[in-house]
């Protein structure tokens, strides 16, 4: 598998330096076996998943994005992502509930990543009510041994004032001016590539999942 990865970043080193059509459809069997290792990766963490979470009768496939870029809304219009992408939960990346993301990329892009990232008005305030009104369970979750390890802090964009509602003096206020809340775990080329990758990978994923079963009692309320 390492080495197998192996080309798969080199293959997206490539890419991203002749991102074009004419490049991709000249390189379409390099990139069908660069997908397929990733696929094979994705396919053993489902199968290795059980310790974190269910997942269901999800498939690798049903948890991949595609590799062409959306370009009708961007000024950049590379047409193919220079990463690949999956989401590991029930549904995939269609998934609506608990997830996990996996992303990898050359030269120390690849991480590990999961929580709020694009929430709704309407989530976005319901977190900020629960971190408001107590924000106890949520500072057990972040301080936690396992979590501070793999990821340091919640990251995500933020405010540079109080959110509407909220006086700046609010012992919460770094919480509250979270627009997203997110746990990141950066991976470098060497960690993709050493024997030890699924066992890490699941070890992140079961520090991050406290978090994401709080930010799910939160906004599905």
């Amino acid at each position: 598998m390492p080495q197998n990865l192996r080309d798969t970043l080199e293959f997206l080193r490539q890419l991203r330096i002749n991102n074009n059509r004419q490049w991709f459809e000249d390189h379409r069997a390099q990139y069908e076996q660069a997908r397929g290792c990733f696929q094979d990766l994705v396919t053993d963490l489902i199968h290795q998943f059980d310790p974190v979470d269910d997942l269901g009768a999800v498939s690798a496939k049903d948890c991949m994005f595609r590799i062409n870029r959306d370009v009708r809304f961007s000024n950049d219009k590379s047409p193919y992502k220079s990463n690949m992408g999956a989401v590991l939960g029930q549904g995939g990346r269609k998934s609506t509930g608990r997830s996990y993301y996996f992303h990898i990329e050359p030269d120390g892009g690849s991480f590990l990543a999961g929580g709020l990232y694009d929430p709704s008005t309407t989530e976005l305030n319901k977190m900020r009510q629960a971190v408001a009104e107590n924000a106890k369970r949520l500072k057990q979750i972040i301080h936690a041994p396992d979590f501070v390890k793999y990821f340091g802090s919640l990251s995500g964009d933020s405010l540079k004032t109080a959110p509407q509602g909220y006086v700046k003096d609010h012992p919460e206020i770094e919480l509250l001016r979270l627009k997203q809340y997110i746990a990141s775990h950066r991976l470098s080329d060497e960690q993709l590539l050493s024997e030890g990758l699924i066992p890490h990978v699941l070890a992140v994923y079961k520090a991050m999942k406290p978090l994401l079963v709080y930010i799910e009692s939160v906004v599905k309320l």
